[in-house]
């Protein structure tokens, strides 16, 4: 699993998390929006699910990259 998260440095994934995450940024980020309709139960349509798992995929690795860094040091 470190060898994924060694793929793509930190300051790399820090700017793919805030792009993606607040992508786009008017009206409203589509992650936001999408985690309304999650909560509403409104989030049904597949394409609607591939786009949250979209926006959210970085923040994960970021999670997970930056769990994995702790347990090293």
């Amino acid at each position: 699993m470190r060898r994924i998260t060694n793929l793509i440095s930190l300051k790399n994934l820090i700017v793919l998390t805030i792009f993606l995450g607040l992508a786009p940024f008017l009206p409203e980020p589509h992650i936001w929006q999408k985690l309304k309709m999650l909560t509403q139960g409104t989030l049904g349509n597949p394409r609607d699910i591939l786009d949250l798992l979209f926006h959210i995929t970085p923040l994960a690795f970021l999670i997970l990259k930056l769990s994995l860094d702790r347990k090293k040091t």
